[in-house]
């Protein structure tokens, strides 16, 4: 498992986004609870750190589509594709990451470095 940061870093509510391959967001649910997903949106290249988190769903800031954050399935279209999700725990006061061995699915011209 990778550090990430502090859990004291991250407020209740907020969500940042990692400079992973591809990125990840990693978010910190009003209810207290860290979920990590792929930042990028399955159906087109927007990032779901800046989107809406609502209980255990973020909707994508660009077209609605939203995803479980505890099973990456989309829970409305237009994507159609999951999100992968990776595992976090806290140690110490700290959070860590261990990113999935799935590959990830990526939207149309999207490639794992980010660029089309």
């Amino acid at each position: 498992m990778t550090r990430i940061c502090p859990l004291s870093e991250l407020a209740a509510g907020d969500a940042v986004r990692l400079e992973t391959r591809p990125p990840i967001a990693l978010f910190h649910t009003e209810e207290g609870e860290l979920f990590a997903i792929d930042d990028t949106c399955t159906h087109q290249d927007a990032s779901l750190a800046d989107g809406y988190v609502e209980g255990c769903e973020v909707e994508c800031p660009l077209h609605a589509s939203k995803f479980d954050l505890r099973t990456g399935t989309v829970d409305a279209p237009p994507a159609k594709l999951p999100v992968r999700v990776h595992a976090v725990e806290v140690r110490d006061g700290d959070i860590y990451l261990q990113e999935s061995e799935e590959e990830p699915n990526l939207p149309p011209g999207i490639t794992v470095d980010g660029h089309a």
